[in-house]
């Protein structure tokens, strides 16, 4: 009879960390509100972003909020899993594009009286898009922006790691 016990409670025992092993073995998909760790670095190595130190990057999978690239290499992970991948130019924010510098007459910068190098401009496109530039050249006469991504035609590498899926 004792023997039987000990069987049952191994038993029941074995039973529960199958259901809580089952429970924590969730897959992230398309729909989940997911939480992740990452660093992001250039192919010299150079660290672009981290959220490693401060608050991890919480998203929707699936609402295109992210790179595609990113939220690709999320899907099917499970909490605690890590993982390093690249993210070639093409598939996160494009390739340079010397059509998206533009030298621009100071003149026409009215609201910018002291233009400066480095200084971000805000605009619209005419689909009504936001666009960002960077001023990268100032003269007496002309002040360039450039308006590719600042990470256009870079591959890019994360580590990251799933810390929670709702």
């Amino acid at each position: 009879m004792v023997k039987y016990r000990h069987v049952i409670l191994l038993g029941i025992l074995l039973l529960g960390a199958i259901l809580i092993s089952g429970c924590n073995a969730a897959e992230a998909k398309n729909g989940d509100i997911v939480q992740v760790d990452y660093t992001g670095t250039l192919e010299d190595g150079t660290v672009f972003d981290t959220s490693v130190g401060g608050e991890p990057l919480e998203f929707t999978l699936g609402e295109g909020r992210m790179i595609p690239g990113f939220e690709q290499a999320i899907l099917g992970m499970k909490v605690g899993e890590s993982k390093t991948f690249t993210i070639l130019a093409d598939d996160a924010y494009g390739q340079y594009s010397d059509a998206k510098v533009q030298v621009i007459n100071r003149e026409e910068l009215t609201n910018i009286p002291n233009p400066e190098v480095g200084q971000q401009l805000y605009g619209s496109q005419t689909d009504g898009t936001t666009i960002t530039g960077t001023i990268t050249n100032v003269t007496d006469t002309t002040v360039t922006v450039d308006f590719n991504p600042p990470l256009a035609g870079k591959n890019l590498t994360f580590e990251i790691k799933l810390i929670s899926i709702q």
